[in-house]
């Protein structure tokens, strides 16, 4: 997976996309440019981190339904709208999908540098964010179903006693399988696994009395 950040250039007017790439690769930026949204998904496999500057009106696929095909695939690839045709609708659709900002055309120079630097940030946090559920993820699925349990409870903020009274299980047996959780979960501290626990709960409906 490559690190190195792109401005992924969108239009099918020619004239448009070499100024934009002119203008892009000016201040340093990695460029790649599409003259159309399927000549996009065509090439783009979801590895190279950075953003897309759209067009909305295109032969075939809009840039509307490029990001709604992105949303699709779960691809953290941010997205900035430009358009010469824009209305209030298309703004409200396009940034309801989680478009960065929708800019039409004749647009500021320094304006869409700005949102790019923007969408190129929220970039990295969103791999930041699915590389860290990712290893959460993992750790979870080495869990016993009977550590899982326990690790329900735990973060629920019951005592081992009352743990062991609900399994059926001695004290010291809980305390030997929140000790295996801790581990497995790679958990310096009980607000840490709870921390870990809810944006397993959040981001994949995971139960709080896991079954």
């Amino acid at each position: 997976m490559s690190d190195r950040q792109t401005v992924f250039v969108v239009d099918d007017d020619q004239a448009a996309r070499e100024s934009l790439r002119w203008l892009l690769e000016s201040v340093g930026y990695h460029v790649d440019c599409f003259a159309s949204a399927l000549e996009f998904l065509e090439s783009y496999d979801g590895s190279v981190p950075g953003c897309l500057v759209l067009d909305v009106r295109m032969p075939g696929m809009s840039g509307l339904e490029l990001q709604n095909h992105l949303i699709e695939r779960g691809w953290c690839l941010p997205a900035i709208i430009v358009t010469g045709h824009g209305d209030v609708p298309m703004a409200v659709r396009a940034m309801k999908a989680g478009a960065v900002d929708f800019l039409q055309k004749p647009y500021n120079d320094q304006t869409l540098l700005d949102r790019i630097q923007q969408a190129l940030d929220l970039c990295s946090q969103r791999r930041q964010s699915h590389s860290e559920l990712a290893l959460i993820r993992a750790n979870y699925e080495h869990l016993t179903q009977r550590e899982r349990e326990v690790a329900a409870l735990v973060v629920a903020g019951k005592a081992n006693k009352v743990i062991a009274i609900e399994l059926g299980l001695s004290p010291k047996t809980i305390e030997v399988h929140r000790a295996n959780v801790m581990y497995k979960m790679q958990a310096h501290s009980l607000s840490e696994l709870v921390q870990m626990w809810m944006r397993l709960q959040v981001e994949t409906r995971l139960p709080s009395q896991v079954a």
